[in-house]
């Protein structure tokens, strides 16, 4: 459920907002965002529909990224189950994702948006471990995964089928509790 507000040196998590939509719709549909997306062009009634679904959904924490009052983005956090044999602990891991405005883009406010909600994770949820992952010709993801503390883990080369330019190399990244307070990124 996405109840907890977050608040950062600049910024505001909170839930997604029925009357965000339409903004969020603007930057989300844009050419140069929707490049590395796996959906690119998204329904607006679908869109709406699949935010108020994740409102109502135990497992889904993803937040609207504010600045001052305009949304500049969305972070994606849903809980899942790790994998492993029977008697594993339920719900330990999530799977992270972002979608900024381009408008925005080069100040560290996805950077710090992430940052805050990785801690969120493992602080305030308890999980175990995080993964996100990306293409890898998606080098400004790349580095917001990486200067976030993520490690590449694995590297599929040709695995990730991209509209435009084709089979491409994808990334995935991902940290474990105890790394994150071991070395906890600013």
């Amino acid at each position: 459920m996405q109840s907890a507000t977050l608040r950062t040196e600049r910024l505001e998590l909170r839930p997604v907002r029925d009357e965000d939509i339409d903004r969020i719709l603007r930057y989300r549909n844009l050419p140069e965002v929707n490049r590395w997306l796996l959906r690119t062009q998204v329904d607006p009634a679908s869109y709406r529909a699949a935010w108020r679904r994740a409102a109502e959904d135990p497992d889904d924490h993803s937040k609207a990224v504010v600045l001052g009052a305009v949304v500049i983005g969305t972070v994606s956090l849903e809980v899942v189950d790790g994998m492993g044999q029977p008697g594993m602990p339920q719900r330990t891991e999530a799977g992270l994702g972002y979608v900024f405005d381009p408008a925005y883009a080069g100040r560290g406010y996805a950077t710090e948006a992430v940052t805050a909600m990785v801690a969120y994770a493992f602080d305030r949820l308890g999980l175990r471990r995080i993964t996100a992952g990306c293409f890898a010709d998606n080098l400004a993801s790349v580095r917001i995964l990486e200067k976030v503390g993520l490690r590449r883990e694995q590297h599929g080369v040709a695995d990730s089928w991209h509209a435009e330019l084709g089979w491409r190399d994808g990334y995935t990244y991902a940290t474990l509790a105890e790394t994150w307070r071991q070395n906890p990124t600013p």
